[in-house]
């Protein structure tokens, strides 16, 4: 007997641990887009370090993201557990804010000036000379980092809180911390290694005058800035197609029209398959634009209605 209720145990504990792979799988996934742009901006936000402290203010920045999400984690289990309801609309206020923070910074690049582009020496020059204490400029990057950060993780931890909605609450809580290990250290594992690429290449350029190591090396110190603004494009990109499709997938008359809208494509001759894949995401993108861009205005128009601070 005590046999065969260790095996039910563990063929039980299995069965749980397949389910919390598959939707990790999936909640990763869905947050494709949070990811590429909280890659971008932790990126962006290490710039103006020296390069010998990038990397220990990467790994400081980390460790406060793994504390932010042992802060989310637990609400989001609380409100799963007592007010299960407010989940959807957390979800679409999650996808709404994706979409503005999305076209507001398309919004922003189209009507303000690019400021000009300043190499990392520059600015540890110009912190060396304006602050006294190296140590307290690095402190204020690694907060505004953090800060960044807990807003990132807050969509993500309720989008796979949505995707994990169904299970029960050990296994929403053991999908939750799945998906914040996996996405902490791989997000910043990748930071560690985008922000260093421009070294790597120096190093390799460095190291022999000439040959396929010298121009590979000048290659990535070259292709460091495209990374970034690639990184921003694609992610900017992908914060409409997630944003969007998860205010589409709220509204169900507008998601009935997209997958009516899928049918009709996949039936064209020859490319129609291909079509029918494309519409969905293009569909959910172009909502997330509109939905977005009223969502600015609005802010905007708030804005302008409240008192000017003295």
């Amino acid at each position: 007997m005590a046999g065969a209720s260790l095996l039910t145990l563990l063929d039980d504990i299995a069965t749980i641990l397949d389910d919390v792979a598959a939707m990790s799988k999936v909640a990763a996934r869905k947050t494709a887009g949070v990811l590429g742009d909280d890659l971008a901006l932790n990126a962006q936000q290490v710039s103006g370090v020296a390069s010998e402290r990038e990397l220990p203010v990467v790994f400081a920045v980390a460790m406060g993201s793994f504390k932010n999400k042992v802060i989310l984690v637990p609400m989001a289990m609380l409100i799963s557990a007592f007010i299960p309801w407010a989940i959807t609309p957390l979800l679409m206020f999650g996808g709404l804010f994706l979409c503005y923070e999305g076209f507001e910074k398309v919004y922003h690049s189209l009507t303000h000036k690019r400021a000009p582009v300043i190499d990392d020496d520059a600015v540890v020059a110009k912190a060396k000379a304006d602050i006294e204490d190296l140590a307290a400029f690095e402190k204020e990057k690694i907060k505004g980092a953090i800060r960044t950060d807990f807003v990132l993780s807050a969509e993500i931890i309720a989008i796979s809180l949505g995707v994990a909605a169904h299970m029960d609450l050990m296994g929403q809580f053991l999908t939750l911390c799945v998906i914040a290990i996996v996405i902490t250290v791989g997000v910043y594992g990748l930071v560690a290694g985008i922000v260093k690429i421009d070294d790597l290449g120096l190093y390799l350029a460095q190291r022999k005058p000439s040959g396929i190591g010298h121009k590979l090396g000048l290659g990535l110190v070259s292709a460091a800035p495209y990374l970034m603004k690639i990184l921003t494009f694609v992610g900017t990109i992908a914060m409409f197609m997630v944003g969007g499709g998860i205010l589409t997938h709220g509204i169900h008359v507008v998601s009935e029209w997209i997958l009516h809208a899928e049918t009709l494509v996949s039936q064209v001759s020859v490319v129609g398959d291909v079509l029918g894949l494309l519409t969905p995401s293009v569909l959910n993108a172009l909502f997330g634009v509109v939905a977005g861009g009223l969502a600015v205005l609005l802010m905007n128009g708030v804005t302008k209605l409240l008192p000017a601070k003295d």
